[in-house]
């Protein structure tokens, strides 16, 4: 009897780990704000879509970071992620960053089990456990793997949990879990490392910030949702 209870008890487990979209549903936008140096430079939204068993996120971003006046770098992508009861079954972007043209475009395939990627940095097969690194899924807080949003590419992640933290981001106070998200493989280079510090509301599984350092210090910051 004890080992049929056992049983129950990891199917609802591995049911509930998968129920993430669930989390979403009454969810309509995420408004991100970017800044660099504590300066605002840009913007990354997400606008939802529910229909039946299928949501559609799409997303854009756009910034640039100007010194004395001459951009430096600048970033101006549109995306399209679609998922069926939590599977990622598309996946479409296109991105300019320093006009240089980076894309991903992803399908799930049914017979392989397998996600099929064509990226401008990545062609082949993915893992279905694989996240799309974008901020809006919680998931990525659970996951070993995330595909590049921009290019395609897929890195090894580790994610450790730091703590509880009281923070204020727009003036509103947030008691939020802190974990640091990095990349397996210490060895890559420091520009093809991950290293992130995400700070999420669990009350409603929404990411409230993430920072960063390259060419200054970053966040992406939850402004609004609806």
């Amino acid at each position: 009897m004890k080992k049929y209870i056992f049983i129950l008890f990891l199917i609802f487990l591995v049911s509930h780990a998968q129920a993430h979209t669930s989390d979403y549903k009454g969810i309509i936008k995420i408004e991100m704000e970017v800044f660099r140096n504590n300066e605002s430079i840009g913007y990354s939204n997400y606008f939802f879509e529910h229909e039946d068993n299928i949501m559609t996120v799409k997303n854009y971003t756009q910034f640039k970071v100007k010194i004395l006046g001459a951009t430096i770098f600048s970033i101006s992508s549109e995306a399209i992620e679609k998922y069926n009861k939590d599977k990622l079954i598309y996946f479409k972007s296109i991105t300019f960053q320093n006009n240089k043209e980076k894309y991903v475009n992803l399908n799930y395939d049914e017979s392989k089990k397998k996600l099929i990627v064509n990226g401008s940095s990545y062609k082949g097969e993915a893992n279905t456990d694989c996240v799309i690194g974008s901020w809006w899924n919680h998931k990525i807080l659970k996951a070993n793997q995330q595909i590049s949003p921009l290019s395609g590419s897929i890195k090894d992640q580790i994610v450790t949990f730091l703590g509880n933290e009281n923070i204020t981001i727009y003036g509103k106070n947030y008691l939020a879990a802190h974990y640091k998200l990095k990349s397996k493989n210490d060895n890559l280079p420091n520009n093809k490392k991950l290293n992130f510090d995400i700070w999420l509301d669990k009350e409603n599984n929404l990411i409230l910030k993430v920072a960063y350092k390259k060419m200054g210090d970053w966040e992406y910051r939850l402004k609004s949702f609806q």
